[in-house]
């Protein structure tokens, strides 16, 4: 069977199986790349005749042509999803990503906002203005539960609870994420607040952080109203400012606070453990001692 047929079918099957938009367009053009390398580099256009080798050389290309480890790994990702699915549905008999292995990554320490920043970030946004309310709302949202951009963009009004919020993360699947007194509060005081400005107007698709004009907001909205915070309260400069930072600055402040890691995995949304641990390498060993000393054996014998 032709590779482009088998990944037009593969193109089906996503869509069945409800994956987003984002990550099908993604693997579509991941698969593009190999289908176009097995025909020109090759000459190879049936599934069947696929095999390591052809992986391996493929992603050796890339390396030889500068390509980051992080976006060769996220190729053969891509790449082992795909097969796999071949196998399932009997285009071929052996899965050739079975033997290829990820390059090995350079360990990125991931540096992320203090706890003065933090503070001094929600502090800026201090206006009864409903723009000011409504940012520092979204900020304390990203800080207070390490939902992502996607996340909180799309996130509807039914799913926030008394105590929790009924995240729909990647791929459609749902968790569980609490919410703390503090935001409890912020996100009353901007509902009543939204709902008095949009009295005569209906939010589109009801939606809870909207734009002063009602509609939905965009991620380039999000990241000015971070950006404009940052700016202003001098936060350092070798912090990158971004929604994903403040998910970052959750995960590492609740491995400081001796959260465990499963219950942080299951927090965060990820696919596995392996992606939680990375966040590990962002806490200083002076925080691992102060925590050691707090949950030793013996202190609490």
């Amino acid at each position: 069977m032709q590779i482009r047929e088998v990944i037009t079918e593969f193109h089906f099957d996503c869509q069945v199986r409800k994956l987003s938009s984002k990550t099908i367009a993604l693997y579509d053009r991941q698969l593009e790349y190999l289908a176009a390398y097995m025909e020109n580099m090759t000459g190879i256009t049936n599934i069947e005749e696929v095999r390591s080798i052809h992986i391996k050389k493929f992603l050796v290309g890339k390396t030889e042509a500068g390509r980051k480890p992080q976006y060769i790994n996220d190729l053969l990702k891509a790449f082992k999803v795909f097969f796999k699915y071949c196998v399932q549905e009997g285009h071929i008999q052996t899965d050739p990503c079975t033997r290829v292995q990820n390059v090995k990554q350079p360990k990125v320490k991931i540096r992320t906002f203090n706890e003065d920043e933090i503070r001094k970030m929600l502090n800026y946004y201090s206006g009864r203005k409903f723009t000011d309310i409504r940012n520092k709302t979204m900020l304390a949202m990203f800080f207070d539960t390490g939902m992502r951009l996607n996340e909180v963009l799309t996130l509807k009004q039914e799913q926030i609870h008394d105590e929790y919020i009924l995240v729909h993360g990647k791929g459609n699947k749902e968790r569980l994420v609490p919410v703390s007194p503090f935001l409890a509060k912020l996100l009353l005081k901007y509902r009543v607040v939204r709902d008095s400005y949009f009295h005569v107007n209906t939010i589109p698709q009801n939606y809870v952080f909207v734009s002063y004009r009602g509609q939905q907001l965009g991620q380039q909205a999000v990241a000015n109203i971070l950006k404009e915070a940052a700016d202003a309260v001098g936060v350092r400069k070798d912090i990158r400012v971004s929604p994903h930072t403040c998910r970052h600055t959750f995960a590492h402040m609740q491995l400081k606070n001796g959260l465990d890691l499963y219950s942080l995995s299951r927090l965060m949304g990820h696919e596995n453990i392996a992606i939680t641990q990375r966040y590990l390498d962002g806490i200083r060993d002076d925080e691992v001692l102060t925590a050691a000393k707090q949950t030793g054996v013996l202190a609490h014998l």
